[in-house]
């Protein structure tokens, strides 16, 4: 079919006027823009440094961050004005002398640089950030032209290294570079202020689910812990089993976050978070719990509990209770011959997807940057089964088992851990069941019959029911366990009969104490520091002990 072109108009072209009028209108666009940006580089050029503060859009050191508090609103994190040292090179008389008269007032003064940028003729330089108030006053009684101040902003830690692993650091321009306080600036301040969106000075404060009593309490028991029992490290961890959040959390060694200079050392690291530990026996807390769960026993059941071998290797116990148990006693007498038939009933790949339902092998979401992905054998084979069900071959963080722990107490509901405030009813509407209340009651039961009458009987602490799991493991180094360096932990929760909180306390390579006729084992140190943690945290966080009459017994039949 033809197509008709008939009607069809061709297009007029523009005239010489109109192509002339539209490139001058192009080019006066062009120019006011540039001509703009010109002008204001002009002005920043020209403006005193003083003045020049509202135009550095990008300096973080002038804007503001909000300040951190803890659930009671007592503050963690606050903003202070500092001053900071700077010189003018253009107005400097004599460079060497300003150098000598400035080191005989401020310390460490490297001579060869401070003169190389005092002689630079350059309009701007750095000396030294963020001064005290008399060295301030120092600086200006020395009276030399060319040098001044500008006030900054510094971030302040009131309690020091209370909660240093918690709340992180900022660096020089204070922007936020670890722990919670980068957190707020992943939030978009940080972006905000590079843009020089927000210097504001009354922006609201941000609340942790944190409680500085508490947290001051478990650094504290931390710190005799250390002393008493000649540890390397040690960390604790206070859990709300309801909800998910972190009441109180530290790791020692640490770090005064106003003064870091030792924050990056390798003893340093935040061990609840960003380590990742053979955990010991607390693991047969959820070996328990699978085989109750899945239904290949029942609390009644009995268990072959004689040496076995297994690819080579024999599983045996320290000390052997009897060619069966129960349950119940497979737990109290914390069995690896039991528990490792316990992970034979369900199978292979039945463990390993039971411990990722907890969440055991997988990184935790939280609001803490510094956290660590736990690790798990490439293949299981049926051995690796076998010592993972007494807590050896998988390696995971203390936080990541007080939360699956948090979940064996609670009913049976997996909650992500927080460090900001939640309510029981945000929790629930996120929370995930992993095992059965059923089985949940069976555990709390099991813990009850541990802390009264198995290996946390030290942290037992009177009126507040406590139950729980120690684990003891030895350590791997160089691809080798080694006997005499152990990794301690004991798992708790109170108040036992309706759990609320979870404690986890962690002692790294203790020694035994000299006349207590005590060994170094979990039972020996990481419980009796659970049991202190607990009897000072306690009735601050509003728990009241009760002083039964036996109407709390254990239900289960044994």
């Amino acid at each position: 079919m033809a197509l008709s072109l008939a009607g069809l108009k061709p297009r007029p072209r523009d005239s010489a006027a109109q192509v002339r009028s539209r490139t001058g209108i192009a080019i006066a666009c062009f120019l006011a823009v540039y001509g703009a940006i010109g002008a204001r580089l002009v002005q920043y050029g020209l403006a005193d440094v003083e003045s020049g503060r509202h135009y550095a859009v990008t300096d973080r050191s002038l804007a503001s961050r909000p300040d951190i508090v803890d659930v009671n609103g007592d503050v963690l994190a606050t903003d202070i004005h500092v001053a900071s040292l700077f010189g003018e090179p253009r107005r400097i008389v004599d460079a060497d002398e300003a150098v000598e008269a400035l080191s005989s007032v401020l310390p460490d003064v490297d001579y060869r640089e401070w003169h190389r940028k005092l002689s630079s003729g350059a309009g701007f330089v750095w000396l030294r950030r963020e001064l005290t108030p008399r060295q301030q006053a120092d600086v200006l009684a020395l009276g030399i032209p060319g040098l001044g101040f500008r006030t900054e902003k510094r971030r302040f830690y009131p309690g020091g290294p209370l909660a240093s692993h918690i709340l992180g650091l900022v660096n020089i321009d204070n922007a936020g570079i670890a722990g919670l306080e980068k957190y707020v600036d992943d939030q978009g301040l940080g972006t905000m202020q590079d843009l020089g969106l927000d210097i504001t000075t009354d922006l609201p404060p941000v609340k942790l689910s944190l409680d500085a009593r508490v947290q001051y309490a478990v650094r504290d028991e931390l710190n005799q812990a250390l002393e008493r029992y000649q540890a390397i490290a040690a960390g604790a961890v206070v859990l709300n089993a309801r909800t998910g959040e972190v009441v109180a959390m530290a790791s020692l060694p640490d770090y005064d976050p106003n003064n870091p200079y030792n924050a990056l050392d390798k003893d340093r690291l935040n061990r609840m978070s960003g380590g990742v530990f053979e955990m010991g026996s607390t693991f047969k807390s959820f070996t328990t719990a699978m085989a109750l769960d899945t239904g290949v026993v029942n609390i009644d059941s009995r268990v072959d509990t004689r040496p076995f071998r297994v690819s080579g290797y024999t599983i045996k116990e320290f000390h052997n209770k009897g060619s069966s148990l129960t349950v119940p006693e497979i737990f109290k007498y914390s069995s690896n011959v039991g528990s490792a038939r316990e992970a034979d009933m369900v199978g292979i790949e039945g463990h390993r997807e039971f411990l990722t339902r907890l969440g055991l092998l997988s990184r935790l979401e939280t609001e803490l940057p510094e956290v660590a992905t736990p690790t798990q054998p490439n293949e299981w084979k049926k051995i690796n089964s076998m010592t993972i069900s007494f807590g050896h071959g998988v390696a995971t963080t203390p936080l990541n088992t007080a939360v699956a722990a948090a979940a064996l107490m609670n009913g049976g509901w997996l909650i992500p851990p927080t460090f900001l405030p939640r309510s029981e009813e945000q929790a629930a509407a996120i929370a995930k069941r992993v095992i059965s209340e059923q089985t949940s009651r069976y555990m709390r039961e099991l813990y009850d019959l541990n802390g009264a009458h198995g290996s946390g009987r030290q942290a037992l602490v009177e009126g507040y029911g406590v139950g729980g799991k120690t684990g003891t493991a030895e350590k791997v180094i160089n691809g080798r366990y080694v006997g005499n360096k152990r990794f301690n932990a004991y798992l708790a929760s109170f108040p036992i009969n309706d759990p609320k909180y979870v404690v986890l306390v962690v002692v790294d390579e203790p020694k035994p104490v000299p006349g207590s006729g005590q060994g170094a084992t979990a039972a020996s140190n990481a419980a009796p520091t659970a049991g202190a943690i607990i009897r000072r945290s306690a009735p601050l966080l509003g728990i009241t002990p009760e002083f039964g009459d036996g109407k709390d017994a254990l239900l289960v039949s044994y």
